[in-house]
């Protein structure tokens, strides 16, 4: 499920804090104080929780415009030359499901011939041979993601075909080192499979669940019992997985309180080193599959807020720290641990351990963030694929950031990541500049410092206990593009 930033929808993975104020620990990084429970007060919630971007990026995707094209990119991976050092990821998008869930707001192109994979294998093959043509070395990576729709709709030889590709195009961090995860539909993926997928050289994987209640699955076209997802998980882990994700979502149809107790307690008994729990975006005007929802079913505000305050204790008792947002990871996952030494980051695929650096997508609707922009790709199978029989970079939009961007996007990230933003060392990276953004921003969080959501002073903005769910509305006082963005096309912050 994506991270809905946009009208669009992205190609990030439908694949998480400290309020400061206790000053630098003894490695120098960002101060941890997240160990204060979180407050939720459902009067501030209905005050301050309306529409507003998931700052997976910043600027967010609807500010993307058709001015920013292959040649753009070429160009910025060609600039890549002389930032050494700087990390690379790499995020492939395969598109294709064999059947739709109701709920699904990602580029998806619901199929049950599978042999459609086999020439969008050929064109990701060209593409990451564009791509890394222009970058004319061969670059170090130490990520990568297969997103979708289902990345194992592709055969497991077409996989390793493409693997095999990309591995003599770029040069992958060591398995120790690096973090090569994939999405699985564990309706779709037996032990045997897994055993294959690891000896591939991924290591990580995400498994879709949403809900384990019958009749919550029947609502949304989505059969999977739970047993086939504890013998999806139990043979992750005979292969050697180093993390297994869960990935479920509140707000469903036919999804109560009690329902999603029961979901939790399944959840926990499987023990996933990380979870996410998506707050559902009912947006049928945008997502077709969506209309087959019945909104009569749908959990009210205030259920939705009972429903995540029921998760957030059940998996904190459970030992899993609430990283932000929607994320949970186990305290001695590396999220857990780098959001403690103040080394958390986020991107399109939401958090992540290690420095964000360049993200170079490959795909529909891919996207990549190289340098000083952010390119995504054709959206539509077809203009992808005749952009890349001309030998061209498939790119359909993006956005150039200047300087006022890279540091609004450094704060919001902080913002996201640790529930603060700091003044001083944003100034020393970005210029009196800082300042002013601080500054400007005040008017806009007067409401949420009145209401004991966050605290502004000369250290910089902190969010409170009390305001952790409403993160994104502080980022929001910071997002100089939003005057002029209607905020009826994101979901809902709470």
């Amino acid at each position: 499920m994506p991270d809905l930033d946009a009208p669009q929808a992205l190609s990030a993975p439908c694949t998480s804090s400290c309020c400061g104020g206790c000053g630098p620990n003894r490695k120098g990084a960002a101060p941890d104080c997240s160990t204060a429970a979180l407050e939720i007060d459902e009067t501030l919630l209905e005050r301050f929780g309306g529409r507003g971007p998931r700052y997976t990026s910043y600027p967010t995707a609807d500010r993307f415009h058709p001015g920013i094209g292959g040649r753009d990119l070429a160009a910025e991976l060609r600039a890549r030359r002389g930032r050494t050092g700087s990390p690379l990821g790499l995020y492939v998008h395969i598109p294709f499901c064999r059947t739709v869930c109701w709920y699904c707001a990602c580029n998806k192109i619901g199929t049950r011939h599978t042999e459609q994979s086999t020439p969008y294998l050929h064109a990701l093959k060209l593409e990451a041979d564009l791509l890394a043509d222009a970058l004319g070395t061969r670059e170090r990576v130490s990520h990568l993601h297969f997103g979708g729709g289902t990345p194992t709709f592709m055969p497991d030889d077409e996989l390793a075909d493409l693997l095999a590709h990309l591995r003599s195009r770029f040069e992958f961090a060591p398995d120790e080192e690096g973090e090569y995860s994939i999405e699985l539909d564990p309706r779709t993926v037996d032990g045997a499979r897994m055993e294959r997928l690891r000896s591939l050289g991924l290591n990580r994987a995400s498994l879709g669940v949403q809900d384990f209640d019958p009749e919550v699955q029947r609502a949304v076209n989505r059969i999977q019992p739970w047993q086939q997802t504890a013998t999806l998980m139990e043979a992750a882990r005979r292969a050697g997985f180093r993390s297994v994700n869960v990935d479920l979502i509140y707000g469903l149809p036919r999804q109560t309180v009690e329902t999603l107790r029961s979901t939790i307690a399944l959840t926990i008994e499987l023990a996933p080193d990380r979870i996410a729990l998506y707050n559902y975006a009912h947006l049928p005007h945008l997502f077709k599959p969506q209309r087959r929802i019945h909104e009569h079913e749908l959990p009210t505000p205030s259920d939705k807020a009972r429903m995540f305050e029921q998760a957030v204790r059940s998996f904190e008792s459970a030992g899993y720290r609430h990283l932000g947002l929607d994320h949970f990871a186990r305290e001695g996952d590396e999220l857990a641990v780098a959001q403690r030494e103040g080394r958390l980051h986020r991107n399109f695929q939401g958090y992540c351990s290690h420095a964000s650096g360049d993200l170079i997508g490959l795909g529909v609707s891919a996207i990549s963030s190289v340098g000083d922009i952010y390119a995504q790709n054709e959206r539509t199978l077809d203009n992808w694929l005749a952009a890349l029989e001309r030998r061209e970079l498939p790119i359909a939009r993006g956005i150039r950031l200047d300087a006022d961007d890279h540091l609004r996007r450094d704060l919001i990230a902080q913002l996201m990541c640790n529930f603060r933003a700091d003044r001083a060392g944003l100034a020393a990276r970005h210029g009196s500049a800082a300042h002013a953004c601080f500054d400007a921003a005040d008017e806009g969080l007067a409401g949420l410092v009145d209401a004991g959501a966050v605290r502004v002073d000369s250290a910089g903005v902190e969010v409170l206990p009390r305001g952790r769910l409403l993160v994104r509305a502080v980022a929001m006082a910071f997002d100089r593009h939003l005057a002029s963005s209607p905020t009826s096309a994101y979901s809902r912050i709470a």
